[in-house]
């Protein structure tokens, strides 16, 4: 998988969105201004509106807000926009973008995979069903999708790479944040169980992209906001050594020849001189005095 993602980010790495968390909550802020305008119903993942032409759709749910919008909302955005912002810089930004477009993929696929199933119930007589409402279906399925399941796969990736930061709940207790981590897991296990087929299918197709990136990535290790930061380090320090390296330490300062130009150069400096001049092996006695 690391392979892979490498071969792909030097390919089309340059067309990555950077800041990708801040499009996504100014996404949010429409989505709120469309639902008191009453026109949120036209931007839902509706498999049976898209078949009919309403092809925005496809697109458009992204703008779904995940909640009612309160002061709670407004935290959790800011909190969404925090640890996303430190997954682009740990991960760096083809990452973060394949990850978060790999969830809304999936999201999509999984959501008419769903209206597939359940439209050719009627097919299948071992389910005793004469027809299926698949406006309603569509409806149904449109209500279940939004980006809530998204946003928490970025904080399920943001606890796998950050396990032991603390954070203060309710801006009072500090708690690791790999413990918020499993209680959302036990949640999503309380949801799923207890919800509808749709949500189901939402809760698993949001959350494969967790599942993929995690364990197809043999060499976690390499992801690791230490190892991270170790690389960076050591390129830094190669880059300052070879700069540094690429600076000459004696030059002529009549012929300019530098001790990279001969192994057996000589360089003094004249002390008869008016500054700091220096001086190679043939011009240290030949040359004109700087008074």
């Amino acid at each position: 998988m690391n392979r892979f993602l490498d071969k792909m980010e030097r390919k089309i790495g340059r067309f990555a969105i950077r800041n990708l968390s801040l499009y996504l909550i100014i996404g949010y802020v429409i989505g709120y201004i469309l639902r008191l305008t009453g026109s949120l119903d036209f931007m839902s993942l509706d498999p049976y509106q898209i078949l009919h032409g309403q092809v925005w759709r496809i697109v458009t749910w992204i703008l779904m807000p995940p909640s009612s919008l309160s002061i709670f909302t407004i935290v959790m955005l800011f909190f969404y926009y925090s640890i996303g912002t430190s997954l682009e810089r740990t991960w760096g930004t083809f990452r973060y973008n394949v990850y978060l477009f790999s969830g809304m993929l999936f999201t999509l696929i999984g959501a008419f995979i769903l209206y597939g199933v359940y439209a050719m119930l009627p097919s299948f007589p071992v389910f005793h069903i004469a027809t299926v409402d698949h406006e309603g279906l569509g409806r149904t399925i449109g209500m279940a999708v939004s980006t809530y399941y998204i946003n928490l796969s970025i904080f399920l990736a943001f606890a796998a790479s950050y396990p032991d930061m603390r954070v203060l709940l309710y801006f009072i207790i500090p708690v690791k944040i790999k413990w918020m981590a499993w209680l959302d897991i036990a949640v999503l296990l309380i949801s799923f169980f207890m919800g509808n087929m749709a949500i189901k299918v939402v809760i698993v197709a949001s959350l494969l992209n967790f599942l993929v990136f995690f364990l197809t990535t043999r060499n976690f290790s390499r992801i690791k906001p230490s190892e991270v930061h170790r690389r960076a380090e050591y390129r830094r320090q190669t880059q300052q050594a070879a700069k540094m390296k690429a600076v000459t330490k004696h030059k002529c300062a009549i012929c300019g020849r530098t001790e990279e130009d001969g192994d057996n150069l000589e360089f003094r400096f004249c002390s008869k001189c008016n500054g700091n001049y220096e001086y190679c092996q043939e011009h240290l006695f030949t040359h004109k005095h700087i008074l």
